[in-house]
């Protein structure tokens, strides 16, 4: 029989990042969360947290955290269900997402609000590149993702989204005094590019698909949409930016386009736990339609 007040602690010392924020949560001492984990631990015979700044699950320490998730998220569902079980009202629990950073600056965080408030949930967002959040589905570290991987992770299923439409552009002042004698690999080579984080590869592969080889861009990493958009604003460099976003700067003539009619659409997909509640399912319900009206059509949408 698993101990659920020591899988509630060790839960709330990942989803906290430490011991002593994970007691305020609960309502116990450090002491008594450290000793619940450590008892665990020794029940299972490995390490479940990595003492870390944040506290980090091992894997084994993830499975059981996504156990709990699970759990809370049923005895949630059997509690709407049959109300004596919960006189004080049904608790909020935390429902583990994953999504690519463009997405919650657009279309998902509004959908993902409206959901949010007429559900008993506490969103628990992990942002990360589109090519990367599949992995925290797998590892068990979330519940659902939005991902550009169509290919389901084991144990889940996945729906088409549409395809987020990208730009290559920057300030007309930029484009002047780094391509004026046109965009190629000359120029990329040498003119500064925005890029969200070690990751991206949005920048990479456009200029690859205009000049048919790998290009070697200079470049800024900002890990923040909003600043990515300020930055091409003030002329620090080109980037891939949503269409979503920068449609009024664009017609303003703020930021143009490197090559005109050269977008970069990038499918994405909804992939959420096959053995997941009904409330994960509301989630989607919530989602899909705004990304289908945001997104543009892709195979399969």
């Amino acid at each position: 029989m698993l101990d659920y007040a020591a899988l509630a602690a060790l839960a709330a010392v990942i989803r906290e990042g430490s011991f002593e924020r994970a007691a305020r949560s609960l309502n116990v001492t450090p002491s008594a969360v450290s000793q619940r984990v450590r008892l665990l631990e020794e029940r299972v015979g490995c390490a479940l947290v990595v003492r870390d700044q944040p506290c980090r699950p091992t894997e084994t320490g993830r499975r059981l955290c996504q156990h709990v998730d699970r759990v809370g998220l049923l005895e949630q569902e059997l509690e709407g269900a049959v109300p004596a079980l919960a006189p004080n009202g049904i608790a909020r629990m935390p429902l583990p997402v994953a999504v690519n950073a463009d997405s919650l600056a657009t279309w998902f965080a509004p959908a993902m609000a409206e959901f949010a408030a007429q559900a008993p949930v506490l969103m628990d967002i992990a942002v990360d590149d589109q090519d990367c959040t599949a992995e925290w589905l797998r590892s068990g570290a979330v519940m659902a993702a939005v991902t550009a991987t169509a290919r389901a992770a084991t144990g889940c299923n996945s729906t088409t989204l549409g395809a987020m439409r990208y730009l290559a552009v920057c300030t007309p002042a930029f484009a002047a005094r780094h391509f004026e004698d046109g965009v190629g690999i000359a120029s990329l080579t040498r003119a500064p590019s925005l890029v969200f984080n070690t990751r991206d590869e949005l920048q990479a592969r456009w200029a690859s698909r205009l000049c048919h080889r790998h290009v070697e861009l200079p470049r800024h990493t900002l890990p923040s949409t909003q600043a990515f958009v300020t930055a091409a604003l003030a002329g620090m460099g080109w980037g891939l930016q949503p269409e979503l976003l920068i449609g009024a700067h664009l017609a303003s003539g703020a930021l143009v386009e490197l090559v005109p009619q050269t977008p970069f659409d990038v499918p994405l997909y909804w992939q959420q736990a096959r053995a997941a509640s009904v409330v994960l399912d509301g989630l989607t319900r919530y989602l899909l339609p705004a990304a289908r009206k945001a997104l543009i059509p892709s195979d399969g949408s």
